[in-house]
């Protein structure tokens, strides 16, 4: 007689799941995790403007808080808005 004990299926492969982002509130430092396609002012009819205006490693600071987890940054070039996945705590000198 066939054994009819069902058999489990072979385990899925295990993907990591992406680290939540950071929670990121007004006035804290940060920096880009990445370097982005482009870069959206905060003004008030915003513009795309080119990536390079914000330096690898430039740390900026958050002046306001979006909709849909977006924040103002204001780097030293202008102030862009930027989604809180694509951004990172800076560390501070202190």
């Amino acid at each position: 007689m066939p054994d009819l004990t069902p058999i489990d299926p072979p385990p899925a492969e295990q993907v990591p799941a992406p680290a939540p982002p950071a929670t990121i509130h007004l006035g804290d430092a940060v920096r880009l995790r990445q370097p982005l396609r482009y870069l959206k002012t905060a003004d008030p009819m915003p513009m795309l403007r080119p990536p390079d205006l914000v330096d690898p490693g430039e740390v900026g600071r958050v002046v306001e808080i979006r909709a849909l987890e977006l924040r103002a940054i204001r780097f030293r070039r202008g102030t862009f808005l930027i989604d809180t996945t694509d951004l990172e705590p800076a560390p501070t000198d202190g």
